[in-house]
């Protein structure tokens, strides 16, 4: 199950990200959390030195050989240098598990406070007035788009704040969205923009409140999310102590937030993932990016690329595709 989590910024969605990544592991359960953030904090969150340098080599470092290694035997690929972020996979394609041993993971992926870690990168310096945010999750955007994830495993992203994510079709990369939202103005402001975009596409969304202090912070909750606020997060001892650098124990946390946590995972398990629409949003953001800008870039038409007899999902390890090795 691939999960994103969203909102405003300041709400908490890293450090709720955080928290659920670490719950999955202490469940058990495979994971890869990604931090697709432009601030780069999930690390810190997880319970990496936030003043050491980043435990993870960017993917963004690795485009290219993530593309080489993705484009696998695909005939419709004619070179790695032809790929773009919304290239989707088709037959000969090599698919990404969640948890296996490949050249991507090997290089990009370390444990961060027993949580398998990939990040996309800062927006460093010589970005400034030069590069879009959106160019650095160009890599997450490959990586999900030939994730054969299934029921028991997840992809735990911590997404740009705000709408950002509508930016690209990343947002249709996930079985769950997780919008993080304060009982506040503004916050409850980015979940009706969000929730906008999201019910146009199909996404399935999900409210968390967070930092809810008494009965009058849940009321106004209610009141502007209804029947999408799943569950929520009360202030907590445990996150500040986190937030200052001291991240305990999971069983430290509050009974109440610990529930919160087993709600949402629960939620999250009771989401059938829709292959053929994630599929089809594939195809769609890949024929929209191919008008905008790929095909004069590549000197090609990429739509070429589609192909329309693929379609991901558990049957596609019996097709002639390459599954990761």
């Amino acid at each position: 199950m691939k999960v994103a989590f969203v909102g405003k910024g300041g709400s908490g969605k890293t450090t709720l990200a955080a928290l659920f990544a670490r719950y999955l592991v202490g469940q058990g359960l495979p994971v890869l959390a990604i931090d697709a953030d432009i601030n780069q904090h999930l690390a810190a969150a997880l319970g990496g030195d936030a003043d050491a340098p980043p435990p993870v080599k960017p993917l963004g470092e690795h485009l290219p050989a993530i593309k080489a290694y993705l484009r696998g035997a695909n005939p419709r690929i004619t070179g790695a240098d032809r790929m773009v972020k919304t290239t989707p996979p088709g037959r000969g394609s090599r698919l990404l598990r969640v948890v296996e041993d490949n050249p991507i993971y090997n290089a990009c992926v370390r444990e961060v406070g027993g949580v398998r870690l990939a990040v996309t990168g800062e927006f460093a310096a010589e970005d400034l007035g030069v590069a879009c945010y959106h160019s650095k999750v160009g890599a997450v955007e490959l990586l999900l788009n030939h994730m054969l994830d299934g029921p028991g495993e997840y992809v735990v992203v911590d997404m740009t704040a705000g709408a950002d994510s509508f930016a690209s079709g990343l947002f249709t990369r996930f079985d769950r969205t997780v919008l993080v939202c304060e009982p506040t103005v503004r916050s409850v402001g980015v979940y009706r923009q969000y929730a906008g975009y999201a019910r146009d596409y199909g996404v399935a969304l999900s409210v968390v409140g967070n930092k809810v202090e008494d009965a009058t912070d849940l009321e106004f909750l209610r009141e502007h999310v209804g029947g999408d606020l799943l569950t929520w997060f009360s202030r907590s001892g445990y996150v500040r102590r986190a937030e200052r650098g001291t991240v305990g124990p999971l069983t430290e946390l509050e009974p109440a937030n610990q529930a919160a946590l087993a709600q949402l995972l629960e939620a999250v398990d009771d989401t059938p993932q829709d292959w053929a629409a994630f599929t089809r949003w594939a195809h769609e953001f890949h024929r929209r990016n191919a008008a905008a800008w790929a095909n004069e870039r590549a000197g090609a038409d990429l739509t070429d690329q589609i192909d329309p007899q693929f379609r991901m999902g558990p049957q596609a390890v019996s097709e002639p595709a390459v599954v990761g090795r």
